[in-house]
């Protein structure tokens, strides 16, 4: 066994031993140790010790050159880059102790020993004792070194790894997180090299990197070394995969599939080039496929959500798949530093109001907007002529960028994933960022005034000029308690997650059409009858969207199963009640190819829509798609809590041929704790309120359309908005007469149009009227429920007296 104060193996090493051996290795030490017995593969190595650095840099006599090269920085006497440069020339000319270069040694023989290879492939990686703190991650400081094969290029590569304690950034960072210099010392990894080359690797997170959102793991794939990912010199494949069900038998809990463009990847350098490892174009083939299984998708879950378990905190890790073997090892885990650390106390909601034409687009990371002139900056190099509150537009960013990154009032980047460098520092930094816009450095120019939001999802967009946008605190800490419950109104997958922290009851309005309509953007019936598509620039966008399907109709059923769990996900275990496609027929003709399939209507609001669609033959197709899209997020991606809603049903009978169609669909009423809710909507709904309480579970006032049809008003018409009120007494006599006979009849009543959003004084009425559930937009939430509480009180203070 090496000497243990200048080798360890990782599996004598402990997380406590950061001061020994740095955050990284003492990390790999503990996975080793504690972990591998659940089926954490973490690849075999040692490290160096701290004591090795610090006796390395005494016998070299460099504490006088570093203390002295940096006093002449601070005074002003040399830039950074001459300081910085002059350390790590010096480091890299030093001898190792005889000592320690034994050490160094023999632990190579043996690790080449325990992998049955003679100069084993390792991955030389820099661990310093000052790093993967809970309020310091030093993403990406020091340097890494793969493919590093025999003693001489290990000793070299270990130098070298000392030697980028000293990079720019790394001083840099120091000074700003007020770490002494001289006090931070470097332990190198050595580590047996996963052939991720010819395999896939990347980072994954055990929360949203985004909205915190705690229940889910980020997971980043490109081919190739994992560098490129880290680095955001490639947009990697992404997936999203729901925790609480990891564990569940007959469920693939994959809640978003993102494919990226994996422009790039590494792989090891063929025998006499300078350097191991180099960069080569992916292949039409591999760009067009993913880099990973969904079986080894949810394996990787797993071990994230292993991981953070046992360390009991959010975890960073970088992740390889090898190649030869299918192998997948976990080769870096740190604590996640700066959604799992702020206040839940506290909510910003950024809302974006008038803006010019959208330029260009991206990855969203953070939730914020900022305006700002564009400043066009290509390569590090020429960093010096940053502006400060500019918008910084680059092709990808590394560590030596953060010296201007934090200046900048926002990053935009060509290339990267929302684990790549730029993300993860935007993120630490506070400043909104897009990444991977493929073309921002082509169609942006320096000066031009733009705004960056972040604030609309998962896609984030650069609008030219400076638009107009909005923020709001929401204060989470005095939220009262409330016997009816306040449920949320969403649509959009993409900024769902965004609300996690409100305290809502659930989703009480789910819009399907939305998914559909952003999402897959095509008529369900142009993906059935793909081949009666007679529009040829239709016919080549829907085979440009459902690329990678054998089948039209799956892609459907899976995009918008996968869209639905995305919402399912942010109400579990709480109820999610989805509305059924809801579209009129003008709306049905505007997505691809549905001109083809839609009659023209004069009034399409009280046309063909609704429950009289989805028995319909000349539709009922495409609602067997929307039934299968349910099924497959209930029963595979396993979200039971989503419960169903039709809209517009006319009458009992026309309720009874839709829940025909969607029982021979395999959604039956009480099947599988299936609840089917009908929309009151339609004067009908209240007048035949005992007959609908036989055949659903349940109301859910639509207060738009209810108020439409009650006073006879077409809410659309600017002439008649004045006198169109859901506060109307007919309108609340309506909701009263369907609340109590509907209680009558043991079933429950919500309400889920924008009513109390617009008029949180309206849910005085509601509680009055003995409502069961409200559900109103993320926005008004706060109000609403004070409201309710208000009223809950004074409606029992009466009860009382």
């Amino acid at each position: 066994m090496p000497d243990k104060q200048d080798v360890i193996f990782f599996e004598n090493l402990r997380r406590e031993d950061v001061a020994l051996v740095g955050g990284k290795n003492s990390s790999l030490g503990e996975m080793v140790q504690q972990l591998g017995s659940v089926g954490i593969k973490v690849p075999i190595g040692f490290a160096t010790t701290s004591g090795a650095f610090r006796r390395f840099i005494d016998e070299n006599n460099l504490e006088a050159v570093i203390k002295s090269t940096l006093a002449d920085f601070d005074s002003g006497k040399i830039d950074l880059h001459t300081a910085g440069q002059s350390i790590r020339a010096a480091i890299v000319g030093g001898d190792w102790p005889d000592e320690i270069e034994a050490a160094i040694k023999d632990a190579y023989r043996e690790l080449s020993e325990r992998a049955g290879q003679q100069n084993l492939s390792v991955a030389v990686r820099s661990s310093a004792t000052a790093e993967d703190l809970p309020d310091a991650s030093f993403a990406g400081q020091q340097e890494t070194f793969l493919n590093v094969v025999g003693e001489d290029d290990l000793l070299t590569a270990c130098r070298k790894c000392y030697a980028s304690l000293f990079t720019d950034r790394a001083i840099t960072y120091r000074n700003v997180k007020g770490f002494d210099h001289m006090q931070v010392a470097l332990s190198v990894g050595v580590q047996q090299m996963v052939r991720s080359d010819i395999g896939g690797s990347g980072v994954m997170f055990s929360i949203d990197t985004e909205s915190g959102f705690d229940k889910v793991v980020l997971i980043n794939a490109a081919w190739g070394l994992g560098e490129n990912v880290v680095q955001g010199a490639v947009t990697p494949d992404e997936f999203q995969v729901y925790k609480p069900f990891l564990d569940r038998k007959g469920v693939c809990p994959i809640i978003e599939k993102r494919l990226g463009a994996k422009e790039i990847k590494m792989i090891y350098s063929g025998q006499g080039d300078d350097k191991p490892v180099r960069n080569v174009p992916t292949s039409r083939s591999e760009r067009s496929q993913y880099v990973l299984t969904d079986d080894e998708v949810l394996d990787l879950a797993r071990q994230a959500a292993t991981i953070e378990k046992h360390y009991g905190l959010a975890m960073d890790m970088e992740w390889a798949k090898d190649g030869k073997t299918g192998e997948l090892f976990i080769v870096q885990a740190r604590p996640e530093t700066v959604k799992s650390r702020l206040s839940t106390g506290l909510l910003k909601s950024y809302k974006v109001g008038d803006h010019g034409p959208v330029v260009a687009t991206g990855l969203s990371v953070g939730e914020q907007i900022s305006t700002g002139r564009v400043c066009l900056i290509e390569d590090v190099a020429d960093i010096d002529r940053f502006v400060d509150g500019s918008v910084l537009v680059t092709s990808t960013t590394d560590p030596d960028w953060v010296p201007v990154m934090k200046r900048a009032s926002a990053i935009v980047t060509d290339h990267g994933g929302r684990t790549s460098h730029a993300a993860i520092v935007s993120r630490e930094l506070g400043v909104p960022a897009i990444v991977g816009c493929g073309d921002a450095t082509h169609v942006l120019h320096d000066q031009q005034e733009v705004t960056v939001c972040c604030a609309e999802g998962d896609e984030g967009f650069v609008y030219d000029g400076i638009a107009e946008f909005s923020v709001e605190e929401l204060d989470l800490d005095h939220v009262p308690q409330t016997q009816t419950k306040v449920m949320l109104n969403l649509a959009n997958p993409a900024t769902s997650s965004r609300w996690w922290q409100l305290p809502s009851d659930g989703i009480g309005l789910a819009r399907m059409e939305f998914v559909i309509s952003n999402t897959i953007r095509v008529h369900p019936l142009a993906l059935i009858h793909f081949d009666q598509i007679q529009d040829e620039s239709v016919r080549e966008e829907i085979e440009t969207l459902t690329r990678g399907y054998s089948s039209k109709p799956d892609f459907f059923v899976d995009r918008l199963a996968t869209g639905l769990s995305r919402l399912a996900a942010v109400a579990h275990p709480n109820p999610m009640i989805l509305r059924m496609s809801d579209f009129k027929t003008n709306e049905y003709a505007d997505l691809l190819g549905g001109r083809q399939f839609e009659p023209l209507e004069e009034n399409p609001m009280i046309g063909w829509r609704g429950a009289s669609r989805y028995y319909d033959p000349a539709y009922s197709d495409g609602f067997r798609l929307e039934c299968r899209a349910v099924r497959k997020l209930r029963e595979e991606l396993g979200f039971d809590n989503v419960r169903l809603m039709i809209p517009f049903c006319r009458t009992p009978e026309e309720a009874d041929r839709v829940l025909e169609v969607m029982k021979d669909e395999g959604l039956e009423r009480g099947k599988n704790g299936l609840q089917i809710y009908v929309m009151c909507e339609v004067p009908s709904n209240v007048i035949l309120a005992e007959e609908f309480a036989k055949r659903f579970d349940g109301f859910s006032i639509g207060s738009n359309d209810l108020t439409q049809l009650t006073l006879g008003i077409d809410r659309d018409s600017d002439k008649l908005a004045p006198i169109f009120d859901e506060r109307h007494a007919a309108v609340v006599w309506m909701i009263q007469t369907v609340i109590k006979t509907a209680h009558e009849c043991g079933r429950k009543v919500g309400l889920c149009g924008q009513a109390p959003s617009n008029y949180p004084e309206f849910a005085r009425v509601l509680v009055d009227a003995g409502i069961d559930t409200v559900s109103v937009t993320p926005d008004s939430f706060l109000k609403v429920k004070a409201q309710v509480a208000a009223a809950e009180k004074q409606r029992d203070g009466k009860t009382i007296t």
